[in-house]
């Protein structure tokens, strides 16, 4: 596409994107990416199964509705109708906080599950969706998701206006990963980018204080409705128009910019891909926002091989707002009750990188919850802001940097600012890395799967590209 000199017509670029990528325009490094997510996130949503305590309520929920069993609930083996899978499956994604992520939230939950609930659904009906269709698909609601963050030049604009990214951009990411899926042509592709628009919500006060299980459903809601929203407009729903642009779109209305970085949205569509400069995967289950922390404390525990005992005060200065949403009240964050409460907690999390090295998933199971090392580690940890630290623009977990000040019991104070994170692009995780988290998470699984399937999985989804048929990925996980 020629350079974005205005912004008439953004809402119908996007939609003519999204309807004609094709796997050919996709760059190899996008292609390995992508195969990567689709691994990444059927981990940790399967993972999420037999880990998280809602898991089991939403998937009870979608079976007592009824419906044709089109698509399979991650980790439980049980069908139903694609938008039930979709906000099940969407939801597994988040809720052990290990999900992949990058500029706009996590892209993956809102794009991936969408694609394959549909995929294996017009299996089901003797319409397979190859591969490749379903590469492009993500790839198309990626890129979408990833342009609108870097559009936006609010400073620390998600936390300054009060919304999750990932739920409110997964409305349109989704309905536009959901469009390709069912070969929507252009004008159904803006029509389902419309209907999506319409449900769209996403708003931070789920964790404000205490997180609610409404933190980890976020990517459900928004990938029921992008099912909806595409179903719809192939039956020939008309949506609303200009939903990114109009006097009422989404970011005079919701982002409240009149002037977002339009070229940063519009130029480039099916050429570059700036998912592959933003986006990451994560090796601790928690929330983005304690990933510097944590790289700042490991640093120091293993430069200067300190012990959890030589430590008497930990403070965590400045950072985005995300640091500060993490960190207080101070006296709830350091005594977490839930498993999402302490993945959304500075001072629980670093104090777990503090006594044992790592952060893992039994590091927020019930038990771990009320480890007496951890929690005593934890009432010496707090933060502080930094009024003169400079407040990047965009809302990107990654940008939030702060400073870790470490005081020890002999009178030394230790200081580190992480130079990134691992699993970021400049440190990236290794591919075998990432599929021996997927067979850990996998090992979580509510119903269990037997390795030859898992070891099946893996070589599938590294093939992806030349499958006939996407949802045999499903299938065998099932």
């Amino acid at each position: 596409m020629k350079s974005a000199d205005h912004h008439n017509g953004a809402t119908q670029a996007l939609a003519h994107h999204a309807a004609t990528l094709s796997f050919d325009a996709l760059p190899p490094s996008l292609v390995v990416m992508l195969k990567q997510c689709v691994l990444d996130t059927l981990g940790v949503a399967i993972g999420a199964s037999g880990l998280a305590p809602e898991a089991k309520i939403l998937a009870e929920h979608a079976l007592e509705q009824g419906g044709k069993p089109d698509s399979t609930l991650l980790g439980f083996g049980t069908a139903v109708p694609a938008s039930s899978a979709a906000l099940v499956n969407g939801s597994l994604g988040h809720m052990l906080d290990y999900d992949d992520v990058g500029a706009g939230g996590h892209v993956s939950i809102v794009t991936i599950p969408v694609a394959l609930a549909l995929a294996e659904k017009r299996s089901r009906a003797g319409h397979p969706v190859n591969g490749r269709t379903l590469l492009s698909a993500i790839a198309a609601g990626t890129d979408i998701h990833t342009r609108l963050n870097q559009a936006i030049r609010i400073p620390d604009w998600t936390i300054a206006e009060g919304w999750f990214p990932t739920q409110m951009f997964g409305f349109l990411s989704g309905a536009a990963t959901a469009a390709h899926v069912l070969g929507l042509d252009s004008v159904q592709t803006e029509n389902a980018l419309g209907i999506g628009f319409n449900q769209m919500s996403g708003s931070r006060q789920m964790a404000v204080g205490a997180a609610t299980h409404m933190r980890s459903m976020q990517a459900g809601f928004s990938g029921q409705g992008a099912v909806l929203a595409a179903e719809l407009a192939a039956r020939g729903i008309v949506g609303s128009k200009e939903v990114i642009e109009g006097r009422y779109g989404l970011f005079r209305t919701y982002v409240r910019d009149a002037t977002p970085d339009w070229p940063a949205l519009l130029d480039g569509l099916g050429h570059d891909f700036p998912l592959l400069a933003k986006h990451g995967f994560k090796v601790w289950p928690a929330c983005g926002y304690t990933r510097a922390t944590n790289t700042a404390v490991l640093e120091l525990r293993t430069e200067y091989n300190i012990t959890p005992d030589e430590v008497a005060a930990i403070i965590v200065i400045g950072g985005t707002g995300g640091a500060q949403l993490l960190s207080e009240p101070l006296e709830t964050k350091r005594r977490p009750q839930l498993a999402i409460d302490g993945k959304f907690s500075i001072p629980f999390t670093t104090a777990v990188m503090m006594v044992h090295g790592n952060v893992q998933l039994r590091d927020y199971t019930e038990a771990a919850l009320h480890d007496p090392a951890v929690l005593a580690m934890a009432d010496r940890v707090s933060w502080r802001a930094d009024p003169d630290a400079a407040v990047p623009v965009g809302g990107e977990s990654a940008l939030s940097r702060p400073t870790v000040e470490m005081h020890l019991r002999d009178g030394r104070v230790l200081s580190r600012k992480a130079n990134g994170v691992p699993g970021d692009p400049r440190h990236p995780i290794a591919q075998a890395q990432l599929e021996a988290k997927f067979r850990d998470c996998v090992s979580f699984a509510a119903k269990t799967i037997h390795s030859e399937r898992v070891e099946r999985a893996i070589a599938l989804i590294n093939d992806l590209e030349n499958m006939t048929d996407a949802a045999e990925i499903v299938r065998v996980l099932a």
